[in-house]
């Protein structure tokens, strides 16, 4: 396996997508060109839970705090440092239009504001899996985010959930969409999903479900969910930009522009989730 620490270069097109990698290790910096994967390094040693990008920053949940990266998206400057936000503990961050969400582990849910954090709810009671947009995955099911704090939208042992166009919860016993309720969708147990942050409301461009065995497509174009080749061992994680990327427990990064994965070992392991700022 390539060593995280050297620094490694196939490519340096100007434009590229740049995605962050969260992991027990720290937080690997990966750039890419369409399919193509170019330079990857370290730029946070820590032991990353949860990984979030919204409005230029980059968010990830330790477990001594919530670490920001405001600057440096854009370049290659490996001196850019996470700055600690005083929120504590989190096991989970997400975006919620420009701002950011962080869970603690004792149930807290927080949103940032101008720099300080603001409680909404001081004990959920429930384990928070992930966040998306106004969403909150829970093994209770899932919350809604509103300015006076938190409802109960249903479900029940959530794992993941995805907010952009149409939202989306990936349960123990199926892949669900909100309408006119929560619909199920595809059935089975699946454990990531995610839609493409340029979706709007109302309308899925593309979206993304994986179970142990499967990883599945959904294309505005097709209407329709399809299954896809499943690029390795388990994909915690999908993000897009020029193309679609997904990365492995086992530290695989994956994209793919037609379908077919091309992949790039990082060398770290324990990976937890992936981000990818759009507006760098």
């Amino acid at each position: 396996m390539d060593s995280i620490e050297e620094k490694r270069v196939y490519d340096d097109r100007e434009g590229a997508t740049r995605a962050y990698v969260a992991s027990s290790f720290g937080v690997v910096r990966v750039q890419a060109a369409g399919d193509s994967v170019g330079e990857f390094s370290l730029c946070e040693r820590c032991d990353a839970r949860d990984i979030a990008a919204a409005d230029g920053t980059v968010a990830i949940a330790t477990d001594e705090d919530v670490r920001l990266l405001r600057s440096g998206i854009g370049t290659t400057d490996e001196t850019t440092a996470f700055a600690e936000t005083g929120f504590g503990p989190a096991v989970a961050v997400g975006a919620d239009g420009s701002r950011l969400l962080a869970a603690g582990p004792d149930g807290r849910i927080a949103r940032l504001n101008d720099d300080n954090w603001v409680t909404i709810e001081d004990d959920l009671g429930a384990s928070v899996r992930a966040i998306d947009g106004g969403l909150i995955g829970t093994d209770r099911g899932v919350y809604r985010v509103h300015e006076g704090g938190l409802d109960h939208a249903g479900l029940t042992d959530v794992r993941d959930v995805s907010a952009a166009g149409v939202p989306l919860a990936a349960t123990d016993d199926g892949l669900y969409k909100l309408g006119n309720g929560w619909m199920s969708i595809l059935e089975g147990a699946f454990d990531v999903v995610s839609a493409d942050p340029r979706s709007e409301p109302g309308r899925l461009v593309r979206a993304h479900a994986v179970s142990d065995e499967t990883v599945s497509e959904y294309t505005a174009a097709d209407g329709t969910w399809r299954e896809l080749e499943h690029p390795h061992d388990p994909v915690v994680d999908v993000a897009y930009g020029d193309a679609v990327y997904a990365v492995t427990e086992d530290g695989m990064f994956t994209a793919a522009t037609d379908g077919e994965w091309r992949s790039q070992v990082l060398g770290v392991d324990g990976v937890t989730g992936l981000a990818v700022s759009l507006g760098q």
